[in-house]
């Protein structure tokens, strides 16, 4: 699928990959909200983003599509790219990297864009846990620890996340199962959050194992339990929620590729099977093993379905928790 070197796999938010011939102009158009041709965006200094479009990117390399990375920019908490791309001709030249805000933000708020009216679904590539961490000197050895504090003590513990988004609703998820009542501090990013919770200045956190990885490692940090359906093969000793039996609830980081509506099918199961060999390729999962991520693909209409079954999940627990978007 060469088309002139133009296809691009595009990132909600604010680092892009173009294909050839994208420039500095290009990302300065895109800035003032004008999509060029094979230009796209995405969150800079985000690992775990970098690594899954960068290997998803071997799937345009060995079906000849040159490609180079450039800085754009982003906004709205990843609207800005993905209207840019829904509003791209659905030609198979634009392709959207999403991650969980593309299906927790309609959740919360109503969005210009229809998860899978406005796109069609390729594959999700990838996934990582959730995790509820406290530091690795905390006097909370497991969920069940944390809990009976919290009830003996209302509103003097606190858990930090990401506000308005999947960490966020795991958070709350707990909360409410465990009926205890915890100050919820919101943060910018896992990093923030890790930061504030390495100083002390909250209980616990909710963050993406990614960010996590290094601090588990090396003990400045305790797991307690994990969302995710199954234990990380890493920490054994990491209980999932529904082990715990405090919660059926069960979720994880994605990301996942879609494409403008109407896009032609024979394109978009080329994309399928790019993005398939690229990924089952055997130096990939250890490539994304090494950033806490985990090769999980679903594609077509599997992964339309599950997107759209996790809006109305979410919908659900955030008018249950009232969780907002500002």
């Amino acid at each position: 699928m060469t088309r002139s070197g133009n296809t691009a796999i595009a990132a909600t938010a604010s680092w892009a990959v173009t294909g050839t011939g994208a420039n500095a102009a290009d990302a300065a158009d895109f800035a003032g909200g004008v999509l060029p041709t094979g230009s796209v965006s995405f969150a800079a200094g985000e690992t775990t983003k970098t690594v899954t479009v960068n290997v998803a990117g071997d799937a345009l390399v060995e079906a000849d599509e040159t490609f180079a990375v450039t800085l754009s920019a982003h906004g709205a908490n990843t609207l800005i790219g993905t209207e840019a791309v829904m509003r791209a001709a659905p030609d198979g030249n634009t392709v959207l990297l999403v991650a969980n805000s593309f299906v927790v933000n309609p959740a919360l708020k109503p969005q210009p864009y229809d998860v899978t009216g406005s796109f069609d679904p390729v594959c999700q590539l990838a996934t990582t846990p959730m995790i509820l961490v406290v530091q690795g000197s905390s006097p909370y050895r497991t969920l069940d620890d944390l809990v009976k504090a919290a009830r003996a003590k209302p509103g003097d513990l606190s858990y930090g996340a990401s506000p308005a988004s999947s960490l966020h609703v795991a958070g709350e998820v707990i909360k409410r199962a465990a009926k205890i009542d915890m100050t919820f501090v919101p943060f910018t990013g896992s990093g923030p959050v890790i930061n504030s919770l390495l100083g002390g200045h909250i209980t616990s956190a909710m963050a993406d194992y990614p960010t996590l990885v290094p601090h588990l490692k090396s003990g400045t940090l305790r797991g307690l339990v994990t969302a995710s359906p199954k234990r990380v093969a890493d920490l054994p000793d990491i209980p999932t929620l529904i082990e715990t039996k405090l919660s059926n609830y069960e979720a994880e980081i994605f990301y996942g590729m879609v494409v403008p509506a109407k896009t032609p099918p024979q394109m978009t199961a080329q994309l399928v099977d790019w993005f398939t060999a690229a990924m089952n390729a055997p130096e990939v999962k250890p490539r994304l093993g090494a950033q806490g991520l985990f090769s999980n693909i679903v594609c077509g209409k599997a992964f339309g379905d599950q997107m759209r079954k996790q809006v109305d999940e979410y919908t659900t627990i955030a008018r249950e928790a009232n969780i907002k978007m500002e």
